[in-house]
């Protein structure tokens, strides 16, 4: 393959624009930001899970207190009637009075042993509501940490699309001005070698590969014509010859 020589060095400048819309890209896919957005995301779905099981804790609390208030309150009621019952004198039969003053008891200490049960069911809705508004202030933390860091990704990222999409145009000016064949070539070895397709010949070295050419191959490139498309014995990339190339 034949290319004027300004051609063949324009590929040099695609081969920089390249590599810089690689690290570009690179950069972009490892914005500290990514890592630090997964790892208060997974956090806070934990936090999250925590949050629903206290408030399904306190939800069952609650229930657990109105049924429980709502035994106190029954038999507070029976116990009243009773009373009322013997207060009035209506119960006549020693038998029956004698019955009636032991359920009075009975029911006072049932109603003691229920207002027991409602005041540790409190006590435990109470510490359940305390977890609640705890994780709901470290979700809402968690949450903000995640909002700070997705605008700082946000942010960065912007500014990298700026710089590839500046990149990309002036690659697709000076990769216009490229013979068709040639940047082809360039466009096939780059996908083959890592993203290096073309490499300048640099005191007899070339850079794609960083091996130095012998003498047998020194003396093919100083007999190759101007217009000669040369190739690395070595790495096969493209080998571009400029004024600082030692031969």
């Amino acid at each position: 393959m034949n290319a004027a020589p300004a051609d063949q060095i324009r590929l040099l400048d695609v081969q920089a624009l390249d590599m810089r819309l690689q690290q570009l890209a690179h950069k972009r896919r490892s914005l500290p930001e990514h890592a630090e957005i997964e790892t208060l995301t997974s956090d806070l779905t934990q936090l999250r899970d925590l949050l629903v099981a206290a408030q399904t804790e306190e939800s069952d609390c609650a229930r657990e207190q109105t049924k429980a208030e709502q035994d106190v309150d029954q038999v507070r009621q029976r116990a009243s009637r009773d009373q009322k019952r013997l207060d009035s004198g209506a119960v006549s039969s020693p038998k029956d009075l004698e019955n009636l003053q032991h359920e009075i008891v009975s029911l006072a200490k049932r109603q003691g042993d229920l207002e027991d049960v409602v005041l540790e069911v409190m006590e435990r809705r109470e510490s359940a509501q305390e977890r609640v508004a705890e994780l709901t202030e470290r979700v809402s933390s968690f949450q903000s940490k995640i909002d700070d860091a997705t605008a700082r990704r946000d942010a960065a990222s912007e500014s990298l699309d700026s710089e590839i999409g500046s990149a990309t145009k002036e690659r697709e000016v000076i990769a216009g001005s490229i013979p068709d064949d040639l940047l082809k070539l360039y466009d096939k070895l780059r996908a083959q070698q890592g993203g290096v397709g073309a490499a300048r010949l640099y005191q007899r070295r070339c850079e794609g590969c960083r091996l130095e050419l012998n003498i047998t191959e020194v003396n093919d490139v100083k007999a190759a014509a101007p217009d000669t498309v040369l190739r690395c014995e070595n790495c096969r990339r493209i080998l571009i010859r400029t004024s600082e190339s030692g031969l």
